[in-house]
């Protein structure tokens, strides 16, 4: 068996009013306005409620506004041993 590490690192220009804000769970996350966070994952997942469900089901025009503001990307990948 192998392990795949995958480091994902975006630097977005984003809107003045964007937040960190941290879950009750210690997580951060960023309020995007208008009571609604992103988490980014893979791709980015949103929530009407800062501790409730987390969902990919963003309207394709926020996905892409989002996928504009990257003004750089780097990824790495490991894949090691796992005895």
């Amino acid at each position: 068996m192998k392990r795949l590490s995958v480091t994902i690192k975006l630097e977005l220009e984003v809107p003045d009013d964007w937040e960190l804000r941290k879950t009750s769970e210690g997580f951060d996350v960023v309020q995007i306005g208008e009571g609604r966070y992103m988490d980014m994952s893979f791709e980015p997942l949103l929530s009407d409620d800062l501790d409730g469900m987390w969902t990919d089901s963003a309207e394709d025009g926020f996905l892409n506004e989002v996928l504009d503001m990257v003004e750089s990307e780097q990824i790495s990948y490991t894949l090691s041993t796992v005895h």
